[in-house]
């Protein structure tokens, strides 16, 4: 059969096609005026004239080197994809400024993005087990263990630590100044004092349910003057500014309420000081058994970081009002 030049054009050539490893289409390049062989109509098919030849040439190099551009494009991409981690954390470490001061150092160092969920340690424990993130820094010790028990998690590493505090009105109105915890609860309780609890299952709000337990009684839930709020600790502190209730809260979120009220806050620290009150924050990378696309090894390279010298000595360095917010422990 006989081709004239016409009906043997390439009419385009497309970079790149749906459902490939390099994603669809990113370039189409027009070739109407690229004749493949003879431009004589007529003329069987056979070996290109030397003007097809220099034209064919030309259409390869340029159709060539938009192909090298593009893998090289995709493979940039796809490295910055495979050096970037994502973590579900609490929201003290959030609220505070500590990720924000300290993640930019951990990208410099290491070149690994990393961007954060901040949430309740329940809920960040959670989205550990369903695989939504690839590591957790979290403070509630026992669940923390039971979440490696139960399969979820691999490692845990200590990395810092503070306490909780209980704190309230300037004029504390249950008189529970300076008293042991238990004996401060047992207080505000038989006081009927207004007590604002964050009631979202977090770390804080863990360590709040073990506390009214050791007081003997029955934990508080729909009293009246128990007001939960569902939310993260520094707008529970808020609520409780409005409310002149008592919370408990960790130090540093504390520190920062404090700074941004110059320093001088409608509520203080009337409680503190008891070994239970100490707030323990640990890494916890995901079991890959559990999670095979988890990022494992980027964890744990956020895990021995967090755990090294240069980011134990920024959380030292870290400071509010000249008070540490955090205090590093990693051993």
């Amino acid at each position: 059969m006989k081709y004239s030049a016409s009906q043997r054009r390439i009419s385009s050539f497309a970079v790149g096609r749906a459902g490939s490893k390099y994603g669809p289409p990113v370039a189409v390049i027009p070739t109407q005026n690229i004749s493949c062989f003879s431009e004589h109509p007529g003329e069987s098919m056979g070996l290109p004239d030397e003007k097809g030849v220099t034209k064919m040439k030309k259409f390869l190099s340029t159709t060539l080197a938009i192909i090298v551009s593009m893998l090289v494009l995709t493979g940039i991409s796809t490295q910055a994809a495979e050096k970037s981690l994502t973590m579900a954390t609490t929201t003290s470490t959030d609220n505070t400024g500590l990720l924000d001061y300290l993640m930019p150092h951990f990208t410099k160092e290491t070149g690994i993005e990393i961007k954060w969920t901040a949430t309740g340690t329940g809920k960040a424990l959670k989205l550990g087990s369903k695989c939504d993130v690839d590591v957790l820094l979290v403070h509630a010790p026992g669940a923390e263990k039971k979440f490696i028990d139960q399969g979820f998690g691999k490692d845990r590493k200590e990395i810092m630590y503070n306490d909780f505090v209980i704190i309230g009105p300037k004029d504390d109105p249950a008189g529970v100044k300076g008293k042991s915890v238990a004996r401060a609860l047992d207080t505000i309780r038989d006081a009927n004092a207004a007590f604002a609890s964050r009631g979202d299952d977090s770390g804080t709000n863990k360590k709040e349910k073990i506390l009214w337990k050791q007081t003997g009684k029955a934990l508080p839930e729909k009293e009246t003057w128990y007001i939960q709020t569902g939310q993260g600790m520094l707008a529970t502190i808020n609520v409780c500014e409005e409310r002149k209730a008592y919370t408990m809260t960790d130090r540093g979120t504390y520190i920062k309420y404090q700074s941004q009220k110059g320093g001088d806050a409608p509520l203080v620290v009337l409680v503190e000081g008891d070994d239970i009150l100490l707030n323990q924050y640990s890494v916890l990378t995901l079991n890959p058994g559990n999670c095979p696309n988890a990022k494992y090894d980027l964890a744990m390279a956020f895990s021995d970081w967090m755990a090294g010298k240069s980011a134990q000595t920024f959380i030292k360095n870290f400071r509010l009002l000249d008070k540490k917010l955090f205090i590093p422990n990693a051993k």
